[in-house]
Parts: structure tokens; sequence; C-alpha cells
């Protein structure tokens, strides 16, 4: 080891980490990501407090970790900005026995076709190839071969929605960690399969994705088995990487390649099984639905422009589709809408102030591919300015309708995030949020709810996004193909 005690090795933690839709007008510059460094980098992880065995087991070094929320393809001026910090850190600060590497695994950035692949080989290179890397991902994420090559160990969520994120970095650290004292050297066992499903068909809550990760801590458990993985991978970035993936990770070589493969038929022969996690129509559809339904409130998902899977979240094409119907205008129904994010019609409701009737312009700054911006005729009914995420939040009411508008773009999946717009979703008898499968918050909400297959960049009728770059044969592009041969690559411990 390098470090100067002989019980604690030196870990360094560095990362940055967006999901990123290339069909997505949106690009991501440096003001989306939230960059930590140092002890407010460190406390971002519960499992590494003070009071935590993990924190005691390490000499941890919090270099810098970039964080967006899902968007379109990051500008390469500012990708390349927060790569260069990270692997002059890496060099100051060294030398490191090990390296948790943060990453989500769909980051696109422009003219590059493995972003994490080649995050990890300059990070490998700023090491050396004695330093231990663990890398943790979303199971949304893409595995490629050199992204393998480049790292020691690696892992994924075992659940969607993501309600075990910290807990998947907390075993990142932790079979780094177990490694680094023990001195041995994992194989890594990658089978590549040929599917490319949104995750709002691959929900852990529902079969066949539940099943088949109820096997994940199973292979896990067996002697000689660090870790195992299952990644459903990214449908919206038309990239060569983009499939599906089982990775796992020990030390007998017949275990580890043999559960891989096993976890890997289990996933292709379900590849027709899956379907959405909540009934599905068009947006007419499930709106009707919503009006007749007695269950209060009723959420609808606009599901195509879901920021938190890559969408710009600006798109109004829903937004227009309720303007344009009698029922909601003329107050048969009170619908909330979150979100729109428009800087200018933010502030001018905000200047305009609470009771004031406005006009203003909104949407479709970024997205203008199906609908242009939306006139909003109405009452402002709130403003605030405490969302640190949103800036500026305006509440507009047209009739029965209430569009969230925010200065800056951000999901509404959370209880206080519309404590900071000044609304109750229990007091509408339709929420529609701009999310695909509902996060917990928003399950726990819902009397009854329905997904609509709306249009954008995260899409979830993938066959009319035109995917052009994939591997192919893939499913569900070629329904008929043959089947694979699911044979894993087995890389070896980097000596």
């Amino acid at each position: 080891m390098t470090s100067s005690s002989t019980t604690r090795p030196r870990i360094a933690i560095v990362g940055i980490a967006i999901e990123s839709s290339t069909f997505s007008p949106h690009r991501a510059g440096l003001e989306d990501f939230v960059q930590r460094r140092g002890d407010e980098l460190l406390e971002y992880y519960p499992f590494l407090q003070n009071d935590q065995p993990l924190r005691a087991a390490a000499e941890w070094v919090p270099l810098m970790q970039a964080r967006a929320i899902p968007g379109g393809a990051v500008l390469a001026g500012a990708y390349q900005q927060m790569e260069r910090e990270i692997l002059d850190l890496l060099t100051e600060h060294g030398p490191f026995d090990g390296v948790f590497l943060d990453i989500h695994g769909a980051m696109s950035v422009e003219r590059m076709a493995d972003a994490e692949g080649h995050f990890a080989h300059r990070v490998r290179e700023a090491v050396g190839p004695g330093t231990v890397i663990s890398t943790s991902m979303d199971l949304h994420g893409n595995v490629t071969q050199p992204l393998l090559e480049a790292v020691d160990l690696i892992t994924c969520y075992r659940m969607a929605p993501h309600e075990d994120a910290m807990e998947s970095r907390e075993r990142t650290v932790a079979n780094l960690v177990e490694v680094l004292t023990s001195g041995t050297r994992p194989h890594k066992a990658w089978v590549r399969i040929p599917v490319l499903l949104p995750g709002e068909k691959t929900s852990t809550r529902i079969d066949p994705a539940k099943r088949i990760y109820a096997e994940v801590p199973v292979v896990e458990a067996l002697d000689d088995v660090l870790d195992a993985a299952i990644w459903v991978g990214y449908a919206w970035a038309d990239e060569p990487r983009c499939n599906a993936t089982v990775v796992v990770t020990g030390f007998d070589t017949d275990v580890v390649t043999r559960e891989a493969e096993r976890l890997a038929r289990l996933y292709w022969q379900a590849r027709a099984d899956f379907e959405f996690v909540a009934p599905t129509g068009t947006f007419t559809e499930c709106l009707d639905e919503a009006i007749s339904s007695p269950a209060r409130p009723f959420m609808i998902s606009d599901s195509g422009d879901n920021p938190t899977a890559g969408g710009s979240g600006d798109m109004t094409w829903a937004v227009a589709r309720l303007l344009e119907d009698s029922r909601v205008t003329g107050g048969q129904v009170k619908v909330l809408y979150t979100a729109l994010p428009d800087a200018p019609a933010a502030r001018q409701a905000a200047e305009a102030g609470v009771g004031a009737p406005v006009r203003l312009q909104a949407g479709a700054r970024i997205d203008d591919i199906h609908e242009p911006p939306v006139t909003l005729d109405g009452v402002v009914e709130h403003v605030s300015g405490t969302d640190p995420v949103a800036g500026a939040v305006a509440v507009i009411r047209v009739g029965g309708l209430h569009v969230v508008v925010t200065e800056r773009r951000k999901p509404y999946h959370l209880a206080e995030d519309f404590g900071h717009a000044g609304v109750d979703p229990d007091e509408f008898d339709i929420v529609i949020s701009k999310v695909g499968y509902l996060e917990p918050y928003l399950y726990g909400l819902a009397a009854d709810w329905r997904m609509a297959l709306t249009p954008g960049g995260v899409d979830q009728d993938l066959l009319r996004l035109g995917h052009e770059r994939i591997e192919r044969p893939m499913y569900p592009f070629d329904p008929d193909m043959a089947d694979p041969s699911l044979s894993a690559t087995l890389l070896p411990p980097r000596h």
C-alpha cells in the first residue's frame, strides 16, 4: 500500500455523473452540475460519516465529484474542465491505494462515443496500474470493455426506482476496502445482452425485473463471489454501448462465469415479458380516464419529457393539450401541472405578484420540436424563491389548470418540491408531472395513475425515436432476431 499507515488504505473520491439523452436538444453545461469537494463531498455519503465503520477503515481523500440531474449531452468544454480538475487533483494528492469512482454510466459528451470508458481510462492513467478503482453506477448506465478494463470493481443499483442508490455506493466502497485489506484481486465475468428497454418497462417493483433482480443477492452470497450486477442500459442515447449487461465479480473463474451467463439468460428469456409499470395510453386517453375516475388525486406521467431520464423538461406539448381542453380551462376539474422551466416567465410572474393577471409565454425555449411556447393567460396564484434548485417559482392558474413555472429545470418528486411551489397535491383532482414511473412520494400520493406515452427526448416508444448507432441486432428493434450466445468474457485481475 502507498499510505503511510500499514493498516488503513488511502482512498480518493472522484466522479462525474449525469444521465444524457442524445435525443434531447438540451446541452448540459457547468452550471447544471453540483460540484462537491473536500468535507462537503465526504459528508454527502452517510456511510462515511464519523460514526460509521467505513469511515475508520480508510484514509479518505474527497477530491471532487460533479453531479447533475439528467439532461442532454454534456458540452465538450464543460466535460473537459471537470475532467482536467479531477486528473490534476489525483496527481497532486496521490499516490492512492484506491479510488472510489462515483459515476452514472449514461453520460454522453459531445463528440464522444463512450464518455465513462474514456473518463475511467484517464483516471487510471493518473493513479497508475496498482491502484484499485471501484466504480458505482446507476442500473440505467452502460458498460463497455474499455470501462471494465480501466476499473477493478464495478457494481450498480438493484432497484428501480432507485431507493438503494446510496446503499449501492456503500457496497462499492465496502468491496473496495475488502479487496485492499485482503490484498486479493478479483476476476470480472461480463456478458453483453442485446436488449435495450426503457426504465419504465424494467421497474423492479414488478415481474420480470423483480424476479430477475432477486437473483442478484443470491449470486453475491455464493462462495468466492464479491459482487453481481445487472444493468438495464440507457435507452435514450443512440450509441453503440447502449444495451443490457451482466457483470459478476469474484475469485473463482468458473463460478463467476457460470453465474454471469445464468443471469444473462434469465434476462434474455424474459425480454418479451417486460411491461410498463402502469397502464399507459395517449395523453388524451389518460386525461379522459383521469377526469372520469373517482380516484383523487389521479396522477398522470408526462413521460416523454421526464427531466430525470434526460428530457429537456421544458416541452409544452402536454400543457398545450390541457389548454385546448374546455373541461380543464372551464374548471370542471382542478389540474396541477409540474413543471415548465422558463426563467423570463417565472420572473415576470414574480414581478407581477400574487393575484395579478398575467399573459406570458412559457416553455419550449430549448425543446420546441413538437410544440412552440404556450401562452398562459391567467392569474398568479403563488410566488416563491425558496427552492434552491428551481430558483424563482410561480403558479399560474388558467381556469382549472395550475401550471408551475420555474426559473430553472427541476423534477417534482418530493413533498418539499411541491411545498416550495406552495401547492398541496392532495387538493387537486389531477396531478400531472414530468416523470416516468412514479418515485416513492408520488407513488404513495396517487389514488390511481396512468403513464401517458407523450413525445419527447425520452419517448417511451423507442421505435419512433430513430436509433441509428446502436449495435444490431437488438431487441425490440429486431424482434425476430436469433438467440445470442450470451457467453461471458472473463477479464483477469490487474497486477
